[in-house]
């Protein structure tokens, strides 16, 4: 594609030379216009002048004298050292009583009769195109005739247009290089931008900062700089999610070898078995991270990008009624408690669904058998409040805030050490707060907290 300076020149070039052509065009006729008119009034004068000094008083003997004296003169047209060339080009004839060819120029036209319409009217004689002007004298019987040939009128008509239009076209030229260098001015803060950024490293992700910038990059700048920035945090998530990984695994990894190596080794059943229960945990401890962690990474990138006004308590609803069964099954008691009211708020109701559950899990695994989990959502004056509750230990003081560290598990023996850190990542990305309390009876309440707005 070629550059927008050449795009922009051609295009301004083309709509001049089309807007000029136009007006050209329309002052070529215009000025055809004008020049026959200025030349038919020379003929309708000349004719005139014509018959006023065919009409001076000379004696009836004198008279084919003045007619000789006339045709003697006219007949010099064009061929006199001082004249002009064009003199040839002009004619007059005058016919007198019966038709009787009484003055006349050598140039002028062989016509079998007089003309009988008085004023212009165009014809062609000899191969040459005229135009006439007749200017009839009834009381002396006369028929006075003005005539000149067309390409005179044609030839002034041309030298206009010629002497027009080679200054123009070489106006043009220079027009087009002065815009060629104001276009190139104009753009000279969109190269800047291009040099900038092609003379940055590929793995410099620092905003962009070109000031003074014109109005119409700015925006183009600042969606540069939003996507710098989300390549930024997408390049940090992807760092974050390896380590993580990494981190995590590596450990449970050596167990796992370590199982395999002493269920290799078991000198009998008892002992095989034993190594081969050791290694059935290690694995679904280590599955269990790698759920976690595919979680995180994919709730993390679409955090707050599906927001939708939903219902909160159909979401709780749903969400619990799919972990139910599971719960059932642990030995415990699923309870939900929705206040009244209106529960709806916009926010991405799939992020905050997995944020749920996982709190749900974290309180099932530290629930006694027997134990209630309960669920409940109420509205205050300025957000929502969910909360789920159990029945276990509870957490000292010191551990309140520290469980919402990555891979810290308080020494669980099945936790990854995750699911807190992922329902934190999740209530702050939609803008809310989540902490933790010990009940005044026992147990340990999960408190989220999201703005009605």
């Amino acid at each position: 594609m070629s550059s927008l300076r050449q795009r922009t020149l051609w295009r301004v070039m083309v709509l001049m030379l089309l807007g000029t052509g136009l007006l050209a065009l329309y002052n070529y006729h215009d000025s055809r216009r004008e020049i026959n008119e200025v030349y038919d009034a020379h003929m309708a004068q000349n004719a005139r002048l014509l018959q006023g000094v065919m009409n001076l008083p000379v004696q009836d003997g004198n008279r084919e004298k003045l007619y000789q004296a006339f045709n003697e003169a006219l007949g010099k047209a064009g061929r006199h050292r001082v004249g002009h060339p064009y003199e040839s080009k002009l004619a007059f004839q005058v016919w007198g009583e019966g038709a009787r060819l009484l003055v006349h120029t050598p140039s002028a036209p062989t016509l079998d009769a007089p003309p009988t319409a008085a004023g212009f009217y165009d014809f062609a004689s000899g191969g040459e195109q005229w135009r006439g002007f007749v200017l009839p004298v009834p009381e002396k019987q006369w028929v006075i005739w003005v005539g000149e040939r067309d390409d005179v009128r044609y030839d002034l008509i041309d030298r206009i247009v010629r002497h027009t239009l080679f200054p123009f076209l070489l106006g043009s030229l220079g027009l087009a290089l002065l815009v060629w260098a104001a276009i190139g001015w104009g753009l000279r803060p969109l190269q800047n931008m291009a040099d900038v950024i092609r003379a940055r490293h590929a793995d410099s992700l620092e905003p962009l900062q070109l000031v003074p910038l014109p109005t119409e990059l700015e925006p183009m700048q600042a969606a540069i700089n939003r996507l710098l920035a989300q390549i930024d945090d997408l390049l940090r998530r992807e760092h974050r999610f390896i380590a993580d990984a990494a981190h995590e695994m590596r450990t449970p990894l050596a167990i796992l070898r370590l199982h395999a190596q002493n269920a290799q080794a078991a000198s009998t059943d008892a002992e095989r078995q034993k190594a081969l229960g050791f290694l059935i945990g290690g694995v679904d401890r280590l599955t269990r991270v790698v759920n976690q962690l595919l979680t995180l990474a994919r709730v993390e990138p679409r955090l707050g990008q599906r927001a939708t006004r939903v219902d909160l308590g159909e979401v709780v609803t749903d969400v619990l009624a799919d972990l139910t069964p599971w719960i059932l099954d642990r030995g415990l008691e699923p309870s939900l408690d929705l206040s009244e009211g209106d529960h709806a708020l916009m926010i991405d109701s799939g992020a905050l669904g997995i944020a749920l559950q996982n709190l749900v899990s974290n309180a099932v695994e530290h629930s006694p058998p027997g134990g209630r989990i309960t669920v409940s959502l109420r509205r205050l004056a300025n957000r929502f409040e969910l909360v789920v509750e159990d029945e276990g230990p509870g957490l000292d003081e010191a551990n309140l805030v520290r469980v919402f560290e990555r891979f810290y598990s308080r020494n669980s023996p099945n936790g990854a050490g995750l699911g807190l850190s992922i329902v934190a990542t999740i209530v702050e990305r939609l803008g809310g707060q989540v902490r933790l309390e010990n009940r005044a009876i026992g147990g340990l309440a999960a408190i989220v907290s999201l703005p009605l707005q």
